[in-house]
């Protein structure tokens, strides 16, 4: 694997991520930020500086799709210990954020045996919808952008699971479905 700038920023999300559960359990919720923070910040860093630096590749794809993976599915457990009372009151919305978010890696898994990365414009526009969302649950325990970005994520699901449907072989960074039906 080459060590490009912005596989160093999905490797140091990956790394990240126990650090963010371990300052949840110990009940720092300013290193709780910071780190997920940092994370959300590389996150948006990693596939612009690969763009710009002409350093995209399948890798660099998949560590960007690994680290939203650990952020996200990390998320959980971290909120539970700092703020119970949110897990309480939006259990179920979290329950199918999870599920909607799982899905179409299981429909790839399913067909290609193998996970996809396909980093749609519509994944670009589900990660801003649930980070903000998310900070706006956290700090302010307003939870209707939150709500709306489960709505955007179910979108992104539907769009990824129809992508791997109608693909005969994994793909990396494609933008959309309309993009996949106009080629054939």
């Amino acid at each position: 694997m080459k060590m490009t700038i912005p596989n160093i920023l999905s490797l140091s999300r990956i790394a990240a991520a126990p650090f963010l559960i371990l300052a949840a359990y110990y009940g720092s919720e300013k290193l709780f930020f910071m780190l997920f923070s940092l994370m959300l910040v590389s996150d948006v860093l990693d596939g612009y500086i690969a763009r710009k630096l002409h350093q995209c590749s399948k890798i660099g794809s998949k560590l960007d799709s690994i680290g939203d993976f650990v952020t996200y599915l990390s998320l959980p457990l971290s909120v539970w210990w700092l703020w119970p009372e949110i897990i309480k009151t939006e259990f179920v919305y979290i329950m199918i954020t999870v599920v909607i978010y799982l899905l179409p890696g299981v429909v790839a898994l399913v067909k290609f045996h193998q996970p996809v990365a396909y980093h749609t414009w519509l994944t670009k526009v589900t990660a801003v919808a649930m980070s903000g969302g998310i900070i706006l649950l956290l700090f302010t325990k307003n939870s209707l952008m939150f709500h709306f970005g489960i709505a955007v994520l179910a979108l992104e699901a539907a769009e990824n699971i129809l992508i791997t449907l109608r693909l005969s072989r994994p793909q990396t960074n494609v933008r959309s479905l309309w993009h996949i039906l106009r080629k054939k």
